[in-house]
């Protein structure tokens, strides 16, 4: 039977897909991606969701897009597109402009039905908007698009029967046409935290074996009971947080914690949900399960720190808030104004519409989608991926960049240093193909660097014979007739041996021995490191060139963080760092009143990487640290971050451009719509359209410059 799970709440498991008790989030199927998307779109939890707020703590909190679906903007879009070319067709100032003529009986009515279809149906979501936004008290974009399409609309049915004037039926259509797909683009530019929140969840097995009655029964995970023993097999991941009861391994929490070397376990010492088995069997008593875990807890931060950044205001949002309020001033006043000077009703109405539509251009509508749109794709083709572009734009303020260690700054793999023979009976490519050899049949990650360095130096790899695995210690076997054993310092205390002393080049801080064994004869020594990245080098010079402070912030312990924070000249660093402890350090730079962005790649980064005021992926790394980010670097290439903020400026620099032009045209064109140089001119309704669509294609092409310059 298949199980449902809150991707909100994890702990939540169901056999039927029934509502979460704690969120009222509909249960999904365990694994299943294909609801992401609808998770998302009816329960937005992501950094990027756009929520207005009032400057003072005690505002209202609204969503302008709460109940939209990213496909319902597109699919109304495309039903109004089509639906509107008639409408341009039997408009009287579209065939004046263009030098035809349509004329049939009926053909207004026609004309009124196609537009009332557009208005109700293109029309709803930012009706719904609106009645989102009066509750929460917080007067957008949506309440000014509603009130424009609103006005056009009654007016325009006025004119049909009988009223002198123009009707507005293509400016409403037109109008309802680029406000959904500026509004599809805002909302396509936003990814959801939720797959960032499945992923964690995926990092758990579904089921578990554990002791009961004297014996392993294999049980779904949400069934576990806290003090009970789970078996946990070699390679497999560990479900529960708890303490080694039996056995010894080696476990990968690299993905947790940021420590790059696998952690030895025995008896006694914790383990944490998520991490990965080595080579050993382990028995584990159960400690932390459900809401308790180590995992849920990073589930938790990641969602808490996601939240209190989506409160951030939108400064498009700022604009049409004053200018609904502006709009709704001067058309009223505009009204009053002319009905008492000219007594003439149906020329107010006309003053009046022309002003209330003419303050709600097409161009703020894609004004700022449109940059998204496009800086979106040039950045993507350039390695970049925004996901959220209030913190993209924040990129030209950055004082602070802090840097996980693994996978980021390093390759998070370990690579051969150094071979160095004791003896004259083997060189060096001589102990790497013996090694190698003996190696090939392990895939311990000192396996992997050896048979990686023998690749490189295009060497034959050997066969090998009677292969031992020896649990905490290093590896054995026959080749060529010679007994070959690569260890480290464990195998040479478990036999009571004296550990050869270490050549002077290999610094014991912060590289990994091996030592090679040849018919129980110590001939050599391979060190081993996890490398630095190559550009990482100049990335942290181009961010101080930039003025920009760089720290280094890892799991890894003191002597390895100082090393490579040394190395790369960086301004300081953080060792023995735990994911808590990582967000929490974000925070103490926040208050400082620094502006500051956090490069990781795993999900010991996550909620750092939510907490930051940017937050940047190696797209190497998971889909936690991926789904959790702002920008994702698909290259993996820590040089890209530079690339990113001289992005982020020119991103931004269009932004606010576009918000000029789009209400530049209102400053201009609202008081001479108003009437304020009549007799003299009087901006009619088909010049305000003009002047409408000359705002939005000089947006669009200046958007488009975005292009010309990556």
């Amino acid at each position: 039977m298949s199980k449902h799970i809150c991707p909100m709440h994890p702990q939540v498991i169901k056999d039927e897909p029934e509502n979460c008790p704690l969120c009222g989030m509909r249960l999904v199927t365990l694994g299943n991606e294909q609801k992401t998307e609808a998770r998302y779109e009816h329960h937005n939890h992501s950094k990027d969701v756009h929520h207005h707020r009032e400057e003072n703590k005690n505002s209202h909190v609204h969503d302008k897009h709460k109940g939209h679906h990213t496909n319902d903007f597109i699919k109304r879009f495309w039903i109004s597109l089509i639906v509107t070319i008639p409408i341009l067709l039997l408009s009287e100032m579209i065939q004046h402009w263009l030098g035809f003529s349509i004329h049939f009986a009926g053909d207004k009515w026609i004309l009124l039905l196609l537009s009332t279809f557009i208005f109700i149906y293109g029309g709803m979501p930012f009706f719904k908007g609106m009645v989102g936004e009066i509750k929460a008290k917080v007067i957008g974009m949506m309440t000014l698009v509603a009130l424009a399409i609103s006005v056009a609309y009654l007016y325009s049915i006025a004119v049909v029967f009988g009223l002198k004037g123009m009707d507005f039926f293509w400016e409403l259509a037109t109008l309802i046409d680029i406000m959904l797909l500026g509004h599809w683009l805002e909302m396509r530019s936003q990814m959801s935290a939720s797959k960032a929140l499945q992923s964690l969840v995926a990092l758990l097995p579904s089921t578990v074996a554990v002791e009961r009655n004297g014996s392993y029964t294999e049980i779904p995970l949400e069934d576990l009971q806290r003090g009970e023993n789970v078996m946990i097999k070699p390679g497999e991941k560990i479900p529960v947080d708890g303490v080694v009861s039996e056995g010894k391994s080696s476990v990968n929490e690299s993905m947790l914690t940021g420590e790059s070397v696998p952690v030895q376990k025995n008896i006694g010492e914790k383990v944490i949900a998520g991490s990965i088995n080595g080579d050993g069997m382990l028995k584990v008593e159960a400690l932390g399960i459900g809401k308790d875990s180590y995992l849920n807890k990073v589930i938790d931060l990641v969602q808490s720190a996601q939240q209190v950044k989506s409160n951030t205001q939108n400064l498009a949002d700022k604009v049409a808030k004053w200018l609904t309020y502006i709009a709704l001033i001067a058309g009223v006043s505009t009204f009053i104004y002319w009905y008492i000077t000219s007594q003439d009703i149906a020329f107010a109405l006309e003053r009046m519409v022309t002003v209330m539509v003419t303050a709600c251009p097409h161009a703020l509508g894609v004004a700022i989608p449109l940059v998204v749109a496009i800086s979106t794709t040039q950045s993507a083709t350039s390695g970049l991926l925004i996901r959220n572009r209030k913190a993209f734009e924040q990129a030209r303020n950055l004082t602070t960049i802090i840097f996980d260690k693994t996978g980021t700054l390093t390759e998070g793999s370990h690579a051969v240093q150094q071979i160095i023979p004791l003896t004259d009976k083997y060189t060096a490519n001589e102990l790497l193909q013996n090694v190698a050899a003996v190696q090939q049949n392990s895939e311990h990650h000192i396996a992997k660097g050896i048979l990686r360095k023998l690749k490189e130096e295009k060497l034959p790899l050997l066969l090998s014979t009677n292969f031992e695995y020896m649990q905490g210690m290093g590896v054995k076997g026959k080749v060529e007739g010679k007994e070959v054993i690569a260890a480290g310092s464990n195998y040479f205390t478990q036999k009571v041996i004296k550990i050869p002393n270490t050549p002077s080049s290999i610094d014991v801080n912060t590289e990994t021995i091996s030592y090679v064994l040849i018919n129980d004869e110590v001939v050599g020594v391979i060190s081993m490191a996890d490398t630095i990245r190559e550009n990482s080098y100049q990335a942290i010079e181009e961010l101080k060139n930039m003025g920009i402070k760089t720290y280094l912030l890892t799991g890894d312990n003191e002597k390895i963080a100082f090393s490579v924070a040394n190395k790369l000249k960086m301004d300081g660093y953080f060792a023995n760092v735990l994911p808590h402890e990582k967000l929490e350090k974000i925070k103490e730079f926040q208050q400082e009143g620094k502006i500051v962005a956090m490069t990781g790649d795993g999900v010991n980064d996550a909620p750092a990487l939510a907490q930051a005021d940017i937050g940047i992926a190696i797209g190497s790394g998971t889909d936690v640290a991926a789904e959790t980010a702002d920008i994702i670097l698909v290259n993996s290439d820590p040089l890209d971050v530079s690339k990113l903020i001289n992005f982020g400026k020119r991103t931004y620099n269009k932004m606010i451009q576009n918000l000029f032009w789009a209400v530049g045209y209102n400053v201009i064109t609202i008081p001479l719509a108003a009437g304020v140089l009549y007799p003299h001119f009087m901006l009619s309704p088909a010049l305000g359209a003009v002047l409408m669509s000359l705002s939005t294609i000089i947006v669009a092409i200046n958007g488009s410059l975005l292009k010309l310059n990556k």
